[in-house]
């Protein structure tokens, strides 16, 4: 090495050391902001789960586990349980499922395997069925007020009561506010989540899959079954749970058609409650504190309900994963 080449490589030493110290102070600051940010989360949900505990110690004390497990809610005697809309947002989240989740994978199948050529024609599609998500939830409840609402009664509930009302689940007279109204609503409104999610997993999936498939013979039924379905399926379930919590929180379109009833009953065209529907009704109507930590305690169930269900998801999809990586 030369005298200049010398000279040049020690005067570059600093800028270069000065560099590295630069670089290695970026990387702690952004450290630093990233993990104060999941500090953030992690300390805003605790602070929730507090504030709604320190809210509903009233009913807690009064009433027990026996808030979860009875039926009576007479706020003229401050008597309260919980148990019917409980129920009824277990039976309307169920129905949300049953009949939403098939029509979302349905519609993510179409536009990214039938619709794969045709790309544009498929964003287009996937951007007109993502826009319901943008249409807010008191809409959704008048639309299926007036609606919705009439057209369930007339051409579902009425033909279900008379041929199969022999079954306690069609049992009971019609009016078109009941649970399957408020299910079918939250079908319509998980869609868009459910759906969008599920075109993106089904598109990540890679080709060599669909192809090693197709040059056996298969159909592109067989292929879809066999290959694409099974591979994006941990993705699936991750959508359907979104779709799930969606249902859970729904507030307004439900209160508006789910009847406001607590009752607890085997027939889906019988009024109901939910959890939301009955905080959004009567928090306003609160006169007793007993009644105001009643509904506060409510409110810490559906938040735990919620944490419950991602939880089960997130052990769920793991298993998937690992029994997938496993197999392979």
């Amino acid at each position: 090495m030369s005298n200049q080449e010398l000279e040049g490589a020690v005067a570059t030493q600093p800028d270069l050391a000065q560099r590295v110290s630069q670089s290695k102070l970026g990387d702690l600051i952004f450290k630093i902001v990233v993990g104060a940010a999941a500090v953030a989360v992690v300390v805003l949900v605790a602070l929730l789960a507090i504030e709604l505990f320190n809210g509903s110690s009233l009913s807690i004390v009064a009433f027990g586990s026996a808030f979860f497990t009875t039926s009576v809610w007479d706020p003229v005697h401050n008597i309260f349980g919980a148990l019917p809309f409980i129920y009824g947002t277990l039976v309307t989240s169920a129905i949300a499922l049953v009949i939403g989740v098939p029509i979302s994978i349905g519609v993510a199948l179409f536009l990214s395997e039938i619709m794969k050529e045709k790309r544009r024609v498929a964003d287009y599609l996937g951007t007109v069925v993502e826009l319901l998500a943008a249409v807010p939830s008191v809409v959704f409840g008048l639309w299926a007020l007036f609606v919705l609402s009439p057209l369930v009664r007339d051409y579902v509930e009425k033909p279900l009561n008379k041929y199969l009302g022999v079954l306690p689940t069609f049992q009971g007279t019609p009016f078109g506010l009941d649970f399957l109204t408020a299910g079918i609503i939250l079908s319509i409104m998980i869609i868009p989540t459910v759906s969008a999610i599920s075109r993106e997993v089904l598109r990540s999936v890679p080709n060599s899959q669909r192809e090693a498939l197709v040059a056996l013979g298969s159909t592109k039924w067989e292929m879809v079954r066999h290959s694409v379905l099974p591979y994006a399926r941990s993705g699936l379930f991750g959508a359907i749970i979104l779709g799930l919590g969606r249902a859970v929180g729904e507030t307004m379109a439900v209160t508006m058609v789910i009847g406001n009833s607590p009752s607890i009953t085997a027939s889906l065209i019988h009024p109901g409650y939910t959890l939301s529907a009955v905080i959004a009704n009567e928090f306003t109507e609160a006169t007793s504190p007993l009644y105001v930590s009643a509904l506060i305690e409510i409110g810490l169930t559906l938040f735990f309900v919620a944490l419950i269900i991602n939880v089960f998801a997130r052990l769920l999809v793991w298993r998937i994963t690992r029994f997938s990586k496993v197999r392979t």
